[in-house]
């Protein structure tokens, strides 16, 4: 890389980050007087640093909270018509700051294991030291994960792939595929046709030639390094698997584009 290109992505960079935490303060100044009459209204419940909940959804302290709770909910009644929710071990992978794995335990209850996994040092360190009656254990961008082969029963990966490059998408998936046992559940979500109306021209071609289109000119996992994924490309990726459910959500919320949902079932040896 010579001088000139080098000088161009430190400014690339350097406005990433500007960028970034104008959009944090934003949100922060945004979401004051709601975050204040929660932490009013619920004292005892423990909260992860604002720029956490920042880099993972939203600072609103009750959709952290309550709709981690009504998420953990939702995802519990899908995973319950594919497998029995009896001594299972149950990964959430890209937990962040535990929005939706802290409620599990009590969601579910029936004598199963919790493990929750992501890439960001400061949210597991949170997450261990603040949520109990979960394993957390810390992972890298690169496709591997601390669990032996064939060991969880259920996975499920909120907007996980929705941040990651094609290589990625594959080599992830085999990780996942690897330590899920024989007839195990994976629930995943990604931006599907919905999400069409933030492509531009070019994108929308690519996307409809069922490839998936990437923009990533920013660090790979970050929120604003962002996956589409046409129905082809999935069904390609899941070739291997059985695919279960692909669930095309709807909203009336003009503010809220929602993902599409796959659950798959790895295949019995």
């Amino acid at each position: 890389m010579n001088k000139a290109s080098l000088t161009n992505l430190l400014r690339r960079l350097k406005l990433f980050y500007v960028m970034d935490w104008l959009r944090f303060y934003y949100q922060r100044f945004k979401n004051r007087a709601a975050n204040s009459a929660f932490k009013k209204k619920y004292p005892e419940v423990k909260l992860p640093p604002d720029y956490l909940m920042y880099e993972s959804f939203q600072i609103n302290y009750e959709k952290y909270y309550n709709g981690g709770l009504n998420m953990a909910e939702w995802l519990t009644n899908h995973f319950k018509k594919h497998t029995e929710l009896n001594h299972k071990n149950i990964l959430d992978w890209g937990c962040g700051p535990g929005r939706i794995i802290r409620h599990m335990p009590t969601v579910i209850n029936n004598n199963c294991n919790f493990f929750g996994t992501d890439y960001n040092e400061r949210s597991i360190d949170w997450c261990a030291k603040n949520l109990p009656k979960i394993a957390f254990n810390k992972n890298k961008l690169k496709a591997h994960l601390p669990y032996d082969s064939n060991y969880m029963d259920v996975i499920y990966g909120i907007s996980i792939f929705t941040h990651l490059s094609e290589q990625m998408h594959y080599e992830w998936f085999n990780e996942l595929h690897r330590i899920l046992k024989p007839d195990g559940i994976l629930l995943l979500s990604m931006h599907g046709d919905n999400f069409k109306i933030k492509l531009s021209e070019a994108e929308i071609k690519t996307y409809n030639q069922g490839k998936l289109v990437v923009r990533g000119q920013v660090k790979e996992g970050h929120r604003t390094f962002v996956a589409f994924h046409p129905k082809a490309f999935l069904e390609d990726l899941f070739k291997d698997i059985d695919i279960l459910e692909h669930i095309i959500q709807t909203s009336t919320n003009k503010n809220w584009v929602p993902q599409d949902i796959w659950i798959v079932r790895k295949k019995k040896n």
